[in-house]
């Protein structure tokens, strides 16, 4: 998400809250001005407030089968990360020492009465928008590294003080750590940095960075999480929703069906025809559209596909033998289909896509033998050699076994 530019009146990103404004305003200018577009310090949110679990229930709830439960240890000598998850045992808990190390809880407000009542001060929020309360317990120097959440969140700290710095940048880079199974940062230059006492509260949007440690003591955090579905969960869902409605009477169609010119292709003609039969088809540009029909169309419905071979040809292998006449046969088990889009052609077999010019996707879509000569470029060696060390094509020689 890219955060909005500042308005002509300049807005705080700290405010005071109180008992009659938790966000420092009313839950409209939050909306207005806030919500999904800038990130937002509210100093004393919650009035004296008082974590509604206390630590080591929140250790036993960890314990629990069911709970979704995490131990992050950070050791800062050899800049290692160590998770765990959970149901944890007690004995976790004994190997961790007095830092560097966090506990995580997603969903605590299912499991405590206390801890969901935190969810009433965010009723002007649609209550379906609600995830879950997670909350953190860590020792100084605890946390889970810089990191950017994919929704909205709300930072209640409820016990100690955490060091939250965060980065208001909307050109940050957003690279992760590839050694590590968390999903940090790999650069992070704060903009902001804040200590949170108990009460306060850090309001973030989706997609800024932010790294959060405990700081001088024992530290507690309640983080309310807002849902926020992917488009790729969004469409899936939605797409086997309609296809549980529909009936298999309604097919794919084609009974204007003309004799085709060019074998395999998969042509404008087919490309209207399914977005008449396919109404989220209407949306996608022709290119995307090919791409996944392509792909769809070329799968068989039953579990037979091709088997690579045990030893992947070399290409200098695949010229040597082509020149001494052997013959390409296409595998019983490969199916294959290809489109043009634009100056972009491509091959289709049995689910994957490989580019290809016109004429060789031709060929290979119409022929299950293919003999010498073979009159091609660098570009059809390495689909050839592609083909055939993904097993859909099968190097007939003139003397030994296949490949």
């Amino acid at each position: 998400m890219t955060l909005a530019h500042p308005s002509r009146k300049s807005l705080p990103i700290e405010v005071h809250g109180s008992a009659k404004l938790p966000l420092g305003m009313t839950a409209a200018q939050f909306l207005r001005d806030y919500w999904q577009k800038r990130p937002l310090l509210i100093r004393n949110a919650f009035p004296h407030f008082q974590p509604p679990l206390a630590p080591e229930d929140l250790a036993g709830l960890a314990c629990e089968e069911g709970a979704l439960s995490r131990l992050i240890q950070h050791d800062e000598d050899r800049q290692r990360w160590k998770v765990k998850t959970g149901p944890l045992q007690e004995s976790d808990f004994a190997k961790t020492g007095d830092a560097n190390w966090t506990l995580l809880v997603q969903d605590v407000d299912k499991w405590d009465m206390d801890v969901a009542a935190l969810l009433d001060h965010f009723s002007f929020l649609p209550n379906w928008r609600v995830d879950d309360v997670m909350i953190s317990y860590a020792e100084p120097g605890g946390g889970v590294g810089a990191h950017v959440d994919q929704y909205d969140v709300f930072l209640l700290q409820g016990l100690g003080q955490r060091h939250w710095a965060i980065s208001t940048d909307p050109h940050a880079p957003k690279d992760f750590r590839s050694d590590v199974e968390l999903k940090q940062l790999v650069h992070f230059d704060p903009t902001h940095e804040w200590l949170l006492e108990p009460g306060d509260m850090l309001y973030l949007p989706p997609g800024v960075p932010h790294d959060g440690v405990a700081f001088g003591g024992p530290c507690m955090t309640f983080s309310v999480g807002m849902r926020a579905p992917s488009q790729a969960e969004l469409v899936g869902d939605l797409a086997d929703y309609l296809a549980e409605h529909l009936s298999e009477d309604q097919r794919y169609a084609d009974p204007d069906l003309a004799p085709v010119k060019r074998a395999g292709e998969i042509d404008k003609a087919a490309l209207q025809r399914l977005r008449d039969a396919v109404p989220l088809a209407q949306a996608l540009d022709d290119a995307t559209l090919l791409d996944w029909f392509g792909r769809f169309i070329t799968r068989y419905r039953t579990a037979q596909t091709p088997l690579a071979p045990a030893k992947p040809l070399s290409e200098t292998a695949l010229m040597k033998q082509l020149q001494g006449g052997a013959s390409l046969l296409r595998h019983p088990w490969s199916r294959m289909a290809w489109a043009q889009a634009g100056k972009r052609c491509t091959l289709f077999a049995n689910g994957h896509a490989y580019p290809a010019s016109s004429r060789w996707a031709t060929q290979l879509s119409e022929q299950r033998t293919i003999s010498p000569p073979f009159d091609m470029s660098g570009e059809d060696c390495a689909l050839l050699l592609a083909l055939i060390n993904d097993g859909h094509l099968i190097l007939r020689r003139l003397r030994g076994r296949d490949a």
